[in-house]
């Protein structure tokens, strides 16, 4: 039996605060909004109570950002795609952002277990002076636990749409994708981190950007299979490949550190969930 859930998660700012609203139908849950920063950024953690999609499943997430506003969204841990029977797990989230808000969608990485046919869609609509940073991270199979990616397939898709289009679907028996080195070479955790707008970005603030994300890419172990582009002038996106999470994790956090405080002048102190 499919278990299907939808979230509208709604900021606005009132009186110089960023508030957050939510209603749900299933289970997705926004928990305890939160102002380590003051009130104009409010941190919110997403919950997915049964902690996992099996084959049927349909999540729906929409987050809407008024202006002025600046929400962060992050989870608890994993989004898990299960093994399945022949059904496909989806996971849709649409971010859509009015001229002058600000959203960070930072959620946990993506666990797809062997056998499972999952998809991940994301997409971003940004009204001019919109200004988005977020990141997408898979992993393929448990290889701490021995369960290689071995059966079944997913399918990443971040789009903002006329402008960037990221779409690819891995299929765990394509060994020239999984293992080629004009593929993931081996590798079984995919990092995707970007910063879009919704008008371009003057060049010297996307260039300065790129530099930055290429100096913390230099001087992280990753560093042979990361890259920093500008695939269009709303757009720039840093890429990693790794053999486990944590490491490609830790080199989008620090990109994102240095792209916080340059693109608006601010620190960023870690949501608390992630050191729970």
């Amino acid at each position: 039996m499919a278990w299907n859930a939808t979230l509208s998660l709604d900021y606005s700012l009132q009186a110089g605060k960023t508030v957050a609203h939510f209603r749900h139908d299933g289970p997705l849950r926004i928990l305890q909004s939160l102002y380590p920063e003051g009130d104009t950024v409010c941190h919110n953690v997403l919950v997915h109570p049964p902690g996992g999609l099996v084959g049927g499943d349909t999540l729906d997430i929409t987050v809407t950002a008024a202006a002025g506003s600046h929400g962060l969204i992050t989870t608890p841990g994993a989004t898990r795609f299960y093994r399945s029977l022949g059904e496909t797990a989806l996971q849709r989230t649409h971010l859509r952002l009015e001229d002058g808000a600000r959203a960070e969608w930072l959620p946990m990485e993506a666990l797809c277990y062997s056998g499972c046919l999952g998809e991940n869609h994301l997409t971003l609509d940004l009204a001019p002076g919109a200004e988005l940073m977020g990141w997408d991270v898979t992993a393929l199979g448990l290889p701490g636990a021995n369960l290689p990616f071995e059966q079944g397939s997913f399918c990443q898709h971040i789009e903002l749409p006329g402008i960037w289009l990221e779409r690819a679907r891995i299929r765990a028996d394509d060994l020239l994708l999984m293992n080629s080195p004009l593929g993931l070479a081996g590798q079984r955790c995919i990092g995707t981190l970007f910063f879009a707008a919704g008008s371009k970005l003057e060049r010297q603030r996307r260039q300065l950007a790129l530099d930055l994300a290429r100096e913390v890419i230099e001087a992280h172990p990753l560093n042979n299979a990361a890259g920093a582009t500008s695939p269009d002038a709303q757009v720039i996106v840093v890429r990693v490949l790794a053999p486990l999470v944590e490491p490609a994790m830790g080199l989008l956090k620090d990109v994102w550190k240095a792209w916080r405080r340059h693109f608006w002048d601010k620190a960023a102190p870690s949501p608390r969930i992630w050191s729970a």
